[in-house]
């Protein structure tokens, strides 16, 4: 399998230097129709994974699995609309030495960025098309479920569209296997692969990071979510309770409510609060009346857990600090909210959050790349080191480059 990877691998490092904005802006505007013309073999392939996949996923996976015709137009619109926005800027400033020379901050590409994510059709195309759109090659790598599908994507729309344009097929590459070996040789080549994007549940997802580390291998890595919002002591009811069930439209994604944390003082809230993750047919866990015992760390996410998906946890704690030190360090840092009149409090809650997203009287479910950046994201980067955090964006892909201009006289 290491012979077919690299394979992929190679000759989407042999197409990164024809990629040109204009033309893949020119061949993510074919993929969208050309998805739309060749939606029947796409949804019969996605048909046969959906039908292998059915004894062995669970009904949130199966849906995220499942592609129709609503679906597809819908991701062709998005593929349309990525390649609508602006490139890139490039130059990112100038200043000249006292000694003549010119100093030009650029923006270059990566080269070859690998993608290994769940299974999910839509992210083939999203991931893709962003790394296309940042004049990056791509690689893909998905599981078994899906594969028939993302194959289907990939062969018989998006490397047409690139052909039709003047661009070489193998820019996006894909690892035409479910086995898990597939990702970990992903993760395993800096040399054609120095960047992998993991998208997936938290186990996995921090396997694989591990094994890139290993290997010299930078990877951006969205593995842990789950939203925290904070009922202060001087929260609106109303609000509260808008708020919370605005973030519980969806349960199967990384920023639906995943911990309410209520201040000892708001404790009037508690009751309506309960009542509503109770109408919503909700699991309740922690240490409030009615609840279940917290059986995993505060701040594990029900989202990833197939089993225990419509799962919510619920604790009460004493004031601002005691929020924010939970949200900080039990959490994942994707995006915590609070809810408060006191402006001076919910001053303090966002200053001293530091996870990707912090909210005030906004549910955490707007913690998206397209939502916030106007960009469809690759995934949510929620490491605590300098670099792209929070949604990965095409802007967000590039490598840092000084480029030096002088006259032949200078010299230290």
């Amino acid at each position: 399998m290491r012979d077919l990877v690299e394979r992929e691998a190679r000759a989407a490092a042999a197409a990164a230097p024809a990629l040109t904005d204009d033309a893949v802006a020119a061949a993510l505007t074919r993929a969208a129709a050309v998805l739309r013309e060749r939606s029947g073999a796409v949804l019969d392939a996605n048909a046969s994974d959906v039908e292998a996949a059915a004894s062995t996923l669970d009904a949130g996976m199966l849906d995220r699995l499942r592609l129709d015709d609503a679906r597809l137009d819908a991701l062709a619109d998005q593929v349309l609309a990525t390649a609508a926005l602006e490139p890139l800027e490039r130059d990112a400033g100038r200043r000249v030495v006292d000694n003549g020379l010119v100093v030009t901050e650029r923006r270059i590409p990566i080269g070859v960025v690998g993608a290994n994510f769940e299974a999910r059709p839509n992210v083939a195309l999203d991931v893709a098309g962003q790394l296309l759109k940042s004049l990056n090659a791509a690689v893909l790598r998905t599981g078994s479920a899906a594969l028939r599908t993302v194959t289907a994507l990939v062969d018989d729309v998006l490397r047409p569209s690139l052909e039709e344009v003047g661009l070489p097929p193998g820019a996006v590459g894909l690892v035409r296997s479910g086995d898990r070996e597939g990702a970990r040789l992903l993760v395993s080549m800096p040399k054609v692969v120095p960047l992998v994007i993991l998208r997936g549940s938290g186990a996995s997802t921090a396997e694989l990071a591990r094994l890139a580390a290993e290997n010299g291998v930078r990877t951006l890595a969205h593995a842990e979510g789950g939203g925290v919002l904070y009922l202060h002591g001087a929260a609106s009811r109303e609000k509260a309770l808008a708020l919370a069930a605005a973030s519980l439209d969806r349960l199967g994604v990384c920023n639906r409510l995943n911990l309410a944390l209520v201040d000892r003082d708001a404790q009037a809230l508690l009751e309506p609060l309960l009542e509503l993750f109770a109408s919503r047919g909700l699991e309740i866990r922690g240490d409030v009346p009615g609840a279940e015992p917290l059986d995993e760390p505060i701040g594990h996410e029900w989202a990833s857990d197939p089993d225990r998906v419509s799962t919510v946890t619920v604790a009460v704690v004493d004031g601002v600090e005691e929020a924010l030190r939970i949200a900080n360090v039990e959490t994942s840092a994707l995006a915590a909210g609070i809810v408060t009149e006191d402006e001076a409090a919910a001053e303090r809650f966002l200053d001293g959050y530091r996870g990707t997203a912090v909210f005030w009287h906004a549910p955490t479910r707007f913690a998206d790349g397209f939502e916030l950046t106007g960009a469809p994201e690759t995934g949510i980067n929620v490491d605590h080191v300098p670099g792209p955090r929070g949604p990965v964006t095409y802007r967000d892909l590039w490598l840092r480059q000084y480029r030096i201009v002088g006259d032949g006289t200078q010299s230290r």
